[in-house]
């Protein structure tokens, strides 16, 4: 526990108002801010397709390494896909303990400490709802976020070794249920071949085959649309508000219901381990060099190359019912949490050397303003990717080959960057993050700048 205490600040038991007022900016872990800052911007690599291009638009360049489309999904899938939603989640639960623990040194009792905590992440999964609901956007991770931290609370005192392997079992919990899920969307594909065959030996359908062939059509629209889906889709999503809505609240309840069983394991995970290594002392810095460089060096030697062979062996198969028809287990499932641990340690070795060694001083301080702004600037890559392909919007949608969104990507860090750096130079924290504060402290909170909230 001693690198958790210093890298969180000891206020004084005297000082009770501070129990019930957010944390004061010289108070700030900079680079808890910078890996926030890093893990928000890059999430964006991985989600613009998602309010950009239409189902199964990989179908197009997955087989052609010759495409400039296919060399930059490549490039963004071996080391940003899925690294970069670790990083967030993992700093989410060293938020997690930053929260609770200055609460606790400050001299909060366990009730006030519980309530605080409850009512903050209550109102994340209400801004959640909104996001995918209001906003419409499908990929919002608000809710099951809020929905974790209720568990997470806790574990919050457990010793790191205890943290550590708790999240390496649903790490691997996680695994297992996907190639069930894997295996159970295989035998419906199956069994709807079957009767496909019979149909074209004019063989009497039984009502089980039947059932089988309505449970497949009804898997694949949402899982594997046909083209015929696919241009309804885009249609959709190139209308009004209300057709956009249309489309996306359906599969957004559907995966804050149906789906949140399965996926909230992965999150939940994530968050022990980042909780495991805010207490070591990883995720603030205070480890050695040696030990960055080491596991930079392992980090990358082996998740690359396993990366790499998973994109190779998914790229066999034309598209992925050719890989269900003839894949009974998904090995790149399985080795996607070892690459990706693997490469999220090695990418935060790389920032944690860097701030070290006191380089690019400039760079880091926009990533720490975005970071300390994530929540504001989260929503906001959302009310500008919506205007921009939404067809409320400059409806966009569709429009654009892969690689060409990327421009959009760089255009948008760039007003993050500077949204950040401007705002914060007035006020003590960003728009969403000072209205989430209010109501968790559940009065008006200071926000200029001139007013220090100590």
């Amino acid at each position: 526990m001693a690198n958790l205490s210093a890298a969180v600040a000891t206020l004084p038991n005297d000082q009770s108002p501070v129990l019930y007022k957010p944390v004061a900016q010289r108070e700030r872990i900079k680079t808890i801010d910078i890996l926030r800052g890093v893990a928000l911007l890059g999430i964006l690599l991985m989600n613009i397709p998602g309010f950009a291009m239409p189902d199964r638009f990989t179908d197009a360049f997955r087989n052609d390494p010759e495409n400039i489309n296919y060399r930059f999904h490549f490039f963004i899938t071996v080391l940003f896909e899925g690294k970069m939603r670790a990083l967030f989640s993992m700093v989410f639960g060293a938020g997690v303990l930053i929260f609770t623990t200055r609460k606790e040194q400050a001299g909060a009792g366990k009730w006030a400490v519980t309530g605080l905590y409850y009512r903050r992440m209550g109102w994340l999964i209400l801004f959640g709802l909104i996001h995918a609901h209001v906003l419409l956007w499908l990929g919002d991770i608000l809710y099951i976020y809020g929905v974790c931290a209720l568990i997470l609370f806790w574990f919050r005192k457990l010793k790191p070794a205890w943290l550590l392997g708790i999240a390496l079992a649903l790490g691997s919990f996680d695994a297992i249920t996907g190639q069930l899920f894997y295996h159970h969307i295989r035998e419906q594909r199956l069994a709807y071949l079957d009767v496909v065959a019979a149909e074209k030996l004019n063989k009497p359908i039984t009502k089980t085959q039947q059932e089988a062939k309505t449970a497949w059509l009804e898997t694949a629209k949402e899982f594997i649309p046909d083209k015929a889906e696919i241009d309804k889709n885009t249609r959709l999503m190139r209308g009004n508000y209300t057709e956009v809505a249309s489309h996306v609240r359906p599969f957004a309840f559907k995966i804050e219901t149906n789906y949140l069983i399965l996926s909230i394991w992965d999150a939940l995970g994530l968050m022990l381990l980042g909780m495991a290594l805010f207490k070591w002392g990883f995720l603030t810095g205070q480890l050695p060099p040696r030990i960055y460089r080491r596991l930079l060096a392992v980090g990358y030697s082996l998740g690359i190359p396993i990366v790499v062979f998973s994109w190779w062996y998914g790229h066999q198969f034309p598209n992925t019912t050719a890989f269900l028809d003839s894949q009974p287990v998904s090995i790149s499932s399985l080795l996607y949490p070892i690459q990706r641990m693997l490469l999220v340690i090695a990418h935060v070795s790389v920032l944690i050397l860097l701030i070290q060694a006191g380089v690019a001083k400039g760079v880091f301080r926009a990533l720490g303003a975005v970071g300390q702004m994530a929540f504001s600037n989260y929503i906001l890559h959302t009310i500008l990717c919506t205007l921009i392909f939404f067809g409320y919007g400059l409806g966009y949608f569709g429009h654009l080959q892969y690689y060409q969104l990327y421009a959009v990507v760089l255009g948008i860090w760039t007003v993050n960057i500077l949204f950040s750096l401007l705002w914060l130079q007035r006020f003590q924290f960003g728009p969403l993050e000072w209205v989430w504060r209010s109501l968790t402290y559940w009065k008006r909170q200071p926000l200029r700048r001139s007013v220090e909230i100590e």
